[in-house]
């Protein structure tokens, strides 16, 4: 029916716009991630605890193995690595939509990529 097309038109437009969000968003994070590495990239000064932030955990072996608090750019990292499989996500399904051969889906994913970009 013409409203479902239409809804389906609407529907990839808004993941390729999302497509395009996620992928501004992974690359702003990944400039705030770069200015969170320490000055030294020697392997003290990566596993060493901000100032302020308690040391490991007292206990058992395998607390202790970990920090109690992970640096900045470790969370910068984690952060990415979920933008990332977002991203993944949301690519392979508009990919599956486009490969319906349908016209109007194509276009409703190119127009929705290109506005995703533009804002």
């Amino acid at each position: 029916s013409p409203a479902g097309m239409a809804l389906s038109v609407l529907v990839i437009l808004l993941l390729s716009v999302l497509y395009e969000a996620v992928k501004m968003g992974k690359a702003v994070l990944l400039r705030r991630a770069l200015l969170a590495l320490p000055r030294s990239l020697s392997q003290e000064a990566l596993s060493e605890p901000q100032e302020g932030d308690s040391g490991p955990a007292q206990g058992s072996p395998w607390l202790m193995a970990f920090p109690a608090s992970f640096p900045r750019w470790f969370w910068f990292h984690v952060g990415q690595t979920l933008f990332h499989v977002v991203q993944v996500v949301l690519g392979y399904m508009v990919m599956l939509a486009v490969m319906s051969y349908n016209a109007w889906i194509f276009l409703g994913a190119i127009a929705g990529s290109t506005l995703g970009y533009f804002m």
